[in-house]
């Protein structure tokens, strides 16, 4: 075989080489793939509700292949300021996960990636700026979180299907809501001094509740000692009739006994106290007991 066979068979196989290498392309599983005629898409392999990769054919050079994923896309925001109801300003992380369910659309509208980066992340942006702008800045932190999350899933799938993006929106979140550093010693302040009065009114009503407890409490023990004086009133005076109705019945038994009995309590109440001093004559009907004994 002479030099120029070999050379021509040479160029004859790189031919067929690159012509194949141009017809002939591969579709992983986890893509779908445009096919460009001229520049303009005229079909879809692979796409997102069908499940046909493999090895594929396209006209060489007339048609090109560009691929999608069709696996779940994560996209992470851009920090933003957002001033809530209550005018405070908190700075979002957030981010959004989609899946391109028409890649034609999404070619159309978006071309490349990086132009559908900018496009999805200023169409989140808005969202949450809408969504989060109608709430408070302690529900966007805490209390309403997954609410708004909710809501702001259903604009930001509203708006691109309004958009025509050909995208669905799966799920938006917020990864984390600060405050900016230059507000956060100002609200530091408003929340302790909301706390301060938050305790200054629960001692308050404390201390109202105890009073109320030892009114109550006074209340019941002078009802009960009120109670327990009459009763003892009522106790003693019965008791003071008995004896009285006991000392007329010994002393008409015995009226001797009875005038002793009363000039010895006469004796105790006047003299008992150790420091009485009276001045009798000593033949003073008083002192007749002394002198004579009760036999008298």
């Amino acid at each position: 075989m002479t030099q120029t066979r070999r050379i021509q068979l040479g160029v004859a196989a790189a031919a067929l080489f690159v012509l194949l290498a141009n017809t002939f392309y591969v579709i992983d599983q986890r893509k779908q793939a445009i096919v460009l005629r001229f520049g303009e898409p005229v079909r879809v392999v692979n796409a997102f509700n069908t499940n046909d990769p493999g090895l594929k054919m396209k006209m060489p050079f007339l048609e090109q292949i560009i691929t999608f994923d069709k696996r779940l896309i994560a996209q992470e925001s851009e920090k933003e300021e957002i001033i809530a109801a209550d005018q405070e300003r908190l700075e979002v992380d957030a981010y959004i996960r989609y899946r391109i369910h028409d890649p034609l659309q999404y070619y159309r509208t978006l071309r490349d990636e990086r132009t559908a980066t900018g496009r999805i992340d200023t169409l989140v942006t808005s969202s949450l700026r809408q969504v989060l702008g109608s709430a408070n800045s302690d529900d966007i932190i805490s209390r309403r979180r997954g609410e708004l999350m909710a809501l702001a899933l259903k604009d930001v799938d509203r708006r691109a299907r309004v958009s025509r993006l050909g995208i669905s929106v799966i799920d938006v979140r917020i990864k984390r809501a600060d405050l900016p550093p230059a507000n956060q010693a100002a609200v530091f302040n408003r929340m302790r001094t909301s706390r301060e009065q938050e305790a200054a009114q629960i001692r308050a009503q404390g201390e109202q509740r105890k009073r109320e407890i030892i009114a109550t409490a006074d209340k019941e023990v002078a009802i009960t000692l009120a109670a327990a004086t009459e009763q003892a009133e009522t106790t003693r005076g019965e008791g003071d009739s008995q004896r009285a109705a006991i000392f007329n019945s010994s002393f008409g038994k015995d009226p001797s006994f009875a005038a002793f009995y009363r000039s010895m309590r006469a004796y105790e109440n006047a003299l008992g106290q150790g420091d009485t001093t009276m001045v009798l004559s000593p033949d003073s009907a008083f002192f007749r007991y002394f002198q004579t004994g009760p036999g008298r």
